[in-house]
């Protein structure tokens, strides 16, 4: 019989479980969450109804995911599949089979066709997820920045896994 009380919940701090596993594999320093305090928010300068909208995920467009970098993807046609069995999330309760509910290229036609937003962006970017804040803001952001300038794009949405 287990000491276990259901009528308590029973709390994990994923905080405390990242800094203790990073100090366990060596890292001097314990995990730093991202923190961008002295970002200021930045309202829109059209309405959504005349913007042009890009999707972002950290899904691979490819099964080595290995590879560590910023990518673009046309939008048309959507994607049969990502890879995300390289990412942390619960396999067991949920899955990533239907591409749509994490990379939702067809509401977004369909929201421009109704004039809910001007248009989506040409192609969709994938970021890598990484546990390194530096390579975060000093690589992938910008280069993902990049892209969006590149496409016109006004909005773009993050859909991370």
């Amino acid at each position: 019989m287990s000491d276990f009380d259901q009528a308590h919940r029973i709390v994990v701090s994923y905080i405390d479980k990242s800094r203790e596993y990073y100090l366990a594999r060596g890292h001097a320093n314990p995990y730093r969450w991202a923190s961008h305090a002295d970002a200021p928010f930045t309202p829109l300068a059209k309405p959504l109804s005349q913007s042009r909208v890009a999707l972002m995920t950290t899904a691979s467009r490819t099964e080595d995911w290995k590879v560590r970098e910023v990518s673009a993807t046309p939008t048309s046609p959507p994607p049969e599949a990502l890879y995300t069995d390289h990412l942390f999330w619960h396999k067991k309760a949920t899955h990533t089979n239907d591409v749509e509910s994490f990379l939702p290229i067809r509401r977004l036609e369909e929201y421009a066709a109704q004039g809910r937003i001007g248009s989506l962006g040409p192609r969709f970017y994938g970021v890598p997820t990484d546990y390194s804040f530096r390579r975060t803001v000093d690589e992938f952001a910008p280069a993902a920045l990049e892209l969006c300038h590149t496409d016109d794009i006004d909005v773009a949405l993050l859909v991370a896994l």
